[in-house]
């Protein structure tokens, strides 16, 4: 028996750590949870460079349907929301 994925954030924000992933592993667990995700919901990645690599990688996949929000952008680490629009 299978169950949904429950969606149980009650801001419809899921955090994504890529720091914890092993780097050949990082752009399919990406992918894998971005594709889980529903219209109005924003996954919160948190990495330790800016990947625009996986940026262009995410615009050429899945185009204006995910939005990409930068939200903290330094030296140490970059943190963006990627919203699935409805």
């Amino acid at each position: 028996m299978s169950h949904p994925h429950l969606h149980l954030s009650p801001d419809a924000i899921y955090p994504f750590d890529a720091r914890g992933i092993a780097k050949r592993f990082r752009h399919a667990a990406i992918f894998g949870a971005l594709d889980s995700l529903r219209p109005g919901e924003t996954m919160r990645f948190e990495n330790d460079h800016d990947p625009l690599p996986l940026l262009a990688q995410i615009a050429q996949r899945y185009g204006e349907r995910v939005a990409v929000e930068y939200r903290q952008r330094a030296a140490e680490g970059v943190v963006i929301d990627f919203s699935v629009n409805g």
